[in-house]
């Protein structure tokens, strides 16, 4: 039993890494969430901090110039910055979400030539998958990559890409082979926001993550080396469905972090907030709505840090986990957010509080990485198996 629980209870390091990243945000992170949101502007100051702070990709192993932060490690940074700031918290997300092809098919040589620049905080990474017509079915993509004199041409066009625009690399998945079967006909390739032929649409607007930009990437001629290809060709699929195994789970504790933030905020409103002579904490029908959130959020952390051990580990039923503990927390977030602006009454309402920007923020993680009936479609297979 005890090896069970060790399994993935986090450990004197990773709380010392929570106390500090906590602080962080409360200092430097916080305090800009409202106006980013208001604005819909990148969050500078969070990827500022994070990156003094050495927080901006925990994840990138020691040899490329990382600290080597384990899946748990790179959870808790995301989860706590989404506590105060969800836009901000895509930061430190999309740059393990967009370098983990490189690590899971990437040679040395490519690890070693991008993977620096993440690890220095002189390179943004952003994961170029999805398109107009293939979200879900991933394998409708109609970008193409031609092959020419030693390299290659891309052509097409990527929507819904977080932080694009702001980012420096791309790993960019495209069609390289038409004709053969579905799942062998796509490849995975580096990208730069220099290349010739790379630009962006406007940035989309949103209900809520106002402040990661979300636009198109147009690829109209972009001419590659054969070094930037990650992998083999026709190794696009595998390496986009196990990349999203192991980073589902950071969407997870995102929306541990969100709804986190939305509890903490509703806990010490009903402290404060009086009526009929009595402070709102006092009524047993309130009780019972902020004990159904905090046993929900429990179940949805402990069900992320299992989830991330098994990244850790690469245990064969992470894909069946890390598509339930996304599809969980996130249900969850959504709840708990629009809990705490029903506590909050009128105020919840209002751009006074930050309830309602958390509340908007949370839906997104029903929605990306996967949509939860996507997941549940995943998990049920697994388990039919």
């Amino acid at each position: 039993m005890t090896a069970l629980t060790e399994a993935y209870r986090p450990t004197d390091e990773h709380e010392q890494l929570r106390d500090a990243v906590r602080q962080l945000v409360a200092d430097k992170i916080a305090p800009h969430a409202a106006e980013v949101d208001a604005d819909a502007r990148f969050p500078q100051e969070a990827y500022d901090a994070l990156r003094a702070a050495d927080l901006h990709a925990v994840h990138v192993p020691e040899e490329y110039g990382g600290n080597g932060g384990d899946a748990l490690a790179a959870c808790l940074v995301i989860e706590e910055v989404a506590r105060g700031c969800a836009s901000s918290s895509l930061i430190p997300a999309v740059n393990k979400l967009g370098s983990l092809p490189l690590l899971l098919a990437g040679d040395d040589t490519l690890k070693q030539r991008f993977l620096r620049p993440l690890a220095e905080g002189t390179a943004l990474f952003c994961y170029a998958l999805s398109e107009p017509d293939a979200g879900s079915d991933v394998a409708s993509m109609r970008s193409r990559a031609v092959r020419r004199d030693g390299g290659w041409v891309l052509d097409g066009v990527k929507r819904w890409i977080t932080n694009a625009g702001e980012g420096d690399t791309y790993v960019v998945f495209a069609v390289t082979d038409p004709d053969a079967a579905r799942g062998e006909h796509l490849s995975a390739f580096v990208v730069q926001k220099t290349d010739q032929g790379v630009s962006f649409g406007k940035p989309e607007k949103k209900l809520g993550i106002k402040g990661s930009p979300t636009r198109e990437v147009y690829l109209d001629g972009v001419v590659l080396d054969d070094d930037r290809l990650i992998g083999a060709p026709g190794d696009g699929m595998r390496i986009a469905m196990r990349t999203l195994d192991h980073t589902r789970v950071t969407i997870a504790a995102q929306a541990v972090g969100i709804a986190q933030g939305a509890l903490d905020l509703a806990v010490d409103y009903v402290k404060e907030r009086r009526q009929f002579g009595k402070a709102l904490a006092e009524f047993q029908g309130l009780q019972f709505m902020l004990a159904d959130m905090g046993m929900q959020l429990h179940a949805a952390r402990q069900l992320t840090y299992a989830a991330a051990a098994k990244s850790e580990r690469g245990d064969a039923d992470l894909t069946a986990f890390s598509a339930a503990a996304k599809c969980f927390a996130s249900d969850v977030a959504m709840k708990v957010t629009v809990d705490a602006v029903q506590l909050l009454g009128g105020y919840g309402y209002t751009s006074d509080f930050p309830v309602e920007r958390m509340m908007r923020d949370a839906k997104i993680t029903q929605i990306y990485e996967g949509t939860n009936q996507i997941q549940r479609i995943v998990l049920a297979r697994q388990m039919l198996r």
